[in-house]
């Protein structure tokens, strides 16, 4: 009778072990971070300290941020199961904070200013304490405004209890991008809308180089759709570093070594191509984890991702790490080892114009909305069956991806068929996977330009499927965006009019990221690790980041076993600043500790005021135009005086009901006798200001005389760097409210001009122009 308990005892253990067996190395990443007794942890400490310094990275020395004196910040060294301590102090006059990418732990130390943590005031020291229960290549860097383009980013390795992969030295390589401009005047000058960065890196697609394509209806195309051309980076950057330096030599390693690479792409708005010379490199890690090794020479790294190779030192000379920007822009390259070069792969510049090509072709509708009209009324569905892949000779809306069709609903937060998305823990089981080769799939047979850039490569060692009785909880979100204006939404909606994402503890969330823009977006969900469904089935990959096309589906799921709130965001930093990001919520009660730090601040860097300006001056007239606009408000200050003494000037608030309308009101001066200033008029002016398909801004308004206008412009680049632009105003004056002489029935007034501009540099260029007020003349057109 003793035995008895024993017996039941088994019973249980084996009962419980049965039903948690379901739950597989997935959700053992994604348990809960709580803080709890880690007495018996060895602890590792590190002191590091963030610092304004003169740095010269790209042949002009200019103020960066550095990390113990350095860009990239130290690499920071653990073995897993130990407890980390790490001291941050911040020697600016600003604030600052660190973020652990990739890393799992208590949500209060996550290092997001005013969601998660408390930013580090300027001279405070923070402590970051945690446990270490992962191993892998991982980095950490700064989550305040644009910190981390200024410099303020490092490494952190974590070594497994046990080695399983044999090498005998490794390496740390972090990729990153810079520039000599201040990183919010970059975003300002991308938020009034400019060719000069394209031209500068020689991406621009001029009108004579389409034409010479015989590719002006695809242009046609995408101006119809209100987009210039088939965008990849957004950027100029001078120069593209690895370990802080374009070239680095690493003459240590000896012939028939073979060297762990840890690869990290720490670059703020740069996605790579990583090529290898001398023997094919083997992959065996992805973001951290370990993956079924392959031999992968041409490889993709995302912005924010990390990717672990074992190269082969060869026994004659040295071989190239090269990393070439996805534009084409340009490269930077390691040498590991002595002797002659074994150069990499070299990676061709991409097509833009043939891409535009290929994309006419399909029956495809561009330019999704990035401001909804109303942001509270969100249907992704709906505007995933509006926008995106049009399937040819398919009128349901349902069956415009396989295996990707949906049940509508009102709610981010929706419940989709299920039926052809099996991924049950039959290891044989096969899904259509978004992420699959596009051109694959019926209908897609020229969306190939884009199938290189699946996960298909990448399979998990280990079966990371959830068990069949876990509940799903379905989200779709659509990647929007408008590079006119430069703000990046999620479903229409930036971060600023949205409300947080609910996770449903113990439930699989499973989030389907459909891109409707044409730039890659490598999004990261902080705190956690997703499947990404890929052809692998039960072996899809584990990952923090994932890079989602432009024009394709990506499918991630993960299972709910935190706590608090998490960002979830583009890692191309100006797109997160511009507004594509979310909170993903567990509804948890809030930590008192950040009852200080209101969520609000975080959003509102979302939604800054931005203000610029521009200034013809030329020997017929001086145009000056001011500007400050946000994302749905914007003022406008215009003078226009010409030397025969002709004066208007007008200054009005518009509100912007979506992307491309706008309405507004303001108050216009102008001379009513011309060739004089002694009689100035004041009327008042409310309308609509409209940016049209093929990219005409329209002006229609009246006054509080009744005097409607109608208003036109466009402008046109022909030539690298020469742009030619009109503008056509007509108003008519029916003598509703001051009548008229005897004899007519209305007056009209016609202003028209005509002119090129010649780029000289980003803020300067030399334009021409007839007005039929002023005449003709020329001067030089300043940007500030």
């Amino acid at each position: 009778m003793k035995k008895f308990p024993n017996i039941i005892l088994a019973i249980f253990a084996f009962a419980l072990s049965f039903l948690l067996s379901g739950l597989t190395n997935a959700q053992n990443l994604t348990e809960k971070s709580v803080e709890g007794n880690t007495d018996n942890l060895p602890v590792r400490e590190y002191a590091i300290s963030i610092n304004e310094l003169a740095v010269n990275k790209a042949g002009k020395e200019v103020m960066g941020m550095a990390i113990n004196g350095s860009v990239p910040g130290p690499t920071l060294t653990f073995t897993e199961g130990e407890y980390a301590v790490i001291y941050v102090k911040n020697e600016m006059d600003e604030e600052t904070s660190i973020h652990w990418h990739g890393l799992l732990l208590p949500n209060f130390y996550d290092g997001v200013p005013y969601l998660t943590t408390p930013p580090i005031a300027p001279g405070e020291t923070q402590k970051y304490e945690f446990p270490l229960k992962q191993a892998g290549t991982y980095w950490y860097h700064s989550h305040t405004m644009l910190q981390e383009q200024s410099g303020v980013f490092g490494s952190i390795v974590i070594h497994p209890r046990k080695e399983n992969l044999a090498y005998d030295k490794e390496l740390v390589i972090i990729l990153s991008d810079w520039t000599n401009e201040k990183p919010m005047n970059v975003l300002r000058f991308l938020k009034r809308g400019t060719e000069w960065y394209n031209w500068r890196k020689g991406t621009a697609t001029p009108l004579n180089r389409v034409i010479a394509r015989g590719a002006m209806g695809a242009q046609l195309n995408f101006w119809r759709q209100r987009m210039e051309s088939a965008d990849i980076a957004d950027i100029y950057y001078p120069t593209f570093l690895v370990n802080g330096e374009q070239v680095q030599e690493y003459s240590n390693f000896k012939p028939g070594e073979k060297v762990r690479l840890r690869i990290i792409n720490g670059a703020a708005s740069t996605s790579f191509w990583m090529t290898f010379g001398g023997e094919m490199p083997t992959l065996v890690a992805a973001d951290g984890l370990n993956v079924e090794p392959v031999k992968r020479n041409k490889t993709f790294i995302a912005i924010a991702e990390t990717y672990d190779f074992i190269v082969s030192i060869p026994e004659s000379g040295k071989m190239e790490f090269r990393a070439t920007a996805q534009d084409g822009s340009g490269t930077a390259s390691a040498f590991l080892g002595q002797g002659e070069v074994l150069a990499a792969e070299d990676v061709p510049r991409p097509d833009k114009i043939g891409m535009m090509m290929q994309m006419a072709k399909m029956d495809m509708r561009m330019g999704a909305p990035a401001l909804k009209f109303n942001p509270k009324k969100d249907d992704p569905q709906k505007m995933m069956e509006n926008w995106g892949m049009q399937m040819k000779g398919d009128k349901n809306p349902d069956n415009d991806m396989p295996g990707m069709n949906m049940a509508g609903n009102k709610e981010e937060v929706s419940q989709m068929d299920h039926s052809s998305m099996d991924i049950s823990d039959d290891k044989n089981s096969k899904m259509d996977p978004p992420s699959a080769p596009m051109a694959e799939m019926p209908g897609m047979e020229n969306m190939d330009m884009f199938s290189e850039y699946n996960y298909n490569y990448l399979k998990s060692p280990e079966k990371t499927v959830y068990g069949k009785d876990v509940p799903v909880n379905e989200i779709l979100l659509n990647l929007t965006g408008n590079m006119n204006r430069y703000i990046w939404s999620m479903n229409g909606i930036p971060l600023s009019e949205t409300d947080k994402i609910k996770i449903k503890e113990r439930q699989i969330t499973r989030i389907t990221l459909n891109n409707l823009t044409m730039m890659h977006h490598p999004m990261h969900l902080h705190g956690h690790f997703f499947r990404v469904i890929n052809e692998s089935g039960d072996y899809s990959p584990l990952k923090h980041t994932v890079n989602v096309p432009p024009m394709q589906k990506v499918t991630i799921e993960f299972y709910g076993n935190e706590y608090g709130d998490w960002f979830f965001h583009c890692h191309i930093l100006y797109h997160m600043m511009g507004g594509m990001a979310r909170v993903v919520s567990y509804d948890t009660p809030e930590d008192p500790r950040m009852k200080p730090f209101p969520i609000s601040k975080l959003i509102h860097e979302t939604n800054r005021f931005y203000s610029w300006g521009m200034a013809d001056v030329a020997s017929h007239n001086t145009t000056v135009n001011l500007t400050t606009s946000n994302i749905r408000n914007q003022f406008n200050l215009s003078m226009e005086y010409g030397w025969n003494q002709n004066l208007e000037a007008e200054f009005s608030y518009e509100y912007y009901l979506y992307d491309y309308l706008r309405v507004f009101g303001g108050i216009n001066v102008e001379n009513t006798t011309r060739n004089s200033l002694d009689d100035m008029k004041t009327i008042a002016v409310a309308g609509i200001r409209w940016f049209t398909p093929y990219m005409f801004n329209v002006d229609l308004r009246i006054d509080n005389e009744l005097r409607p206008r109608i208003g036109i412009g466009r402008s046109l680049m022909i030539f690298p760097k020469l742009s030619i632009f009109g503008y056509y105003e007509y108003q008519i004056d029916a003598g509703l409210v001051n009548g008229l002489e005897a004899g007519q029935n209305y007056k009209e007034e016609i202003v028209w001009s005509a002119g090129a501009q010649y780029m000289l540099s980003k803020n300067f260029s030399l334009m021409t122009s007839y007005d039929n007020r002023f005449g003709a003349g020329g001067g030089l057109s300043v940007m500030f």
